[in-house]
C-alpha cells in the first residue's frame, strides 16, 4: 500500500501531549484501519490536516475507489483535527459524517484535505476536500465530533 511517514504535527501540540504521556505522532499514524487502507497523515493541526491514501486496494467491484474508503479518509481527517481543536484533555467521537461523491477514481493517489468549518467548546466540524492526482475533486464530505472529557481515571 502507501508508503508510511510520520505524522506533521506543530512542535508545540507534540509537547504538550508528551508531557501527558502521549506520542502523538504514533497515535494518528492512521492507527489499524488507516494501515490497512494505506492513509498516510502528512500535515496535522487544528486548522489543516492532510493525508493521502492509495486506490489500489481501496477499490468497489468495478475497479473504483470505493466510496467507503472516501468516508474513512474523510473521518479519519475530520477526527484528528476535532481533537487537536479539543485539547490533550478531550476526545473526538464522530456523530455525523456526510459524503458527496463527485467522480471516480481508478488509479494512484488521492489526497484529502480538513479545515474546521465550526470549532466550538462541544462540537467541531470539518470539511473534508479529497482530490485526484490532478487535483480535480473527488469527494466533498463533513464530518461532526462532538468532543468530550477523557474519562476519570478510576483509583486502583
Amino acid at each position: 500500500m502507501g508508503e508510511h511517514t510520520t505524522p506533521q504535527f506543530p512542535q508545540e501540540i507534540i509537547d504538550e501531549y508528551a508531557a501527558l504521556g502521549v506520542d502523538l505522532p504514533a497515535l494518528f499514524s492512521a492507527g489499524h484501519l488507516g494501515e490497512r487502507m494505506g492513509i498516510t497523515i502528512t500535515e496535522a493541526s487544528a486548522d489543516r490536516v492532510v493525508a493521502t491514501m492509495p486506490v489500489e486496494g481501496n477499490t468497489q467491484p468495478y475497479g473504483l475507489l470505493h466510496g467507503g474508503a472516501s468516508a474513512v479518509l474523510a473521518e479519519t481527517l475530520g477526527s484528528i483535527g476535532s481533537m487537536l481543536h479539543g485539547g490533550a484533555t478531550r476526545i473526538a467521537v464522530g456523530v455525523d459524517l456526510n459524503c458527496t461523491h463527485h467522480r471516480g477514481v481508478r488509479s494512484g493517489l488521492v489526497t484529502g484535505t480538513a479545515t474546521p468549518v465550526h470549532r466550538g467548546r462541544t462540537t467541531a466540524t470539518y470539511e473534508i476536500v479529497i482530490t485526484d492526482e490532478q487535483d480535480k475533486r473527488v469527494c466533498t464530505a463533513r464530518l461532526t465530533c462532538l468532543l468530550r472529557d477523557l474519562p476519570k481515571a478510576e483509583p486502583s
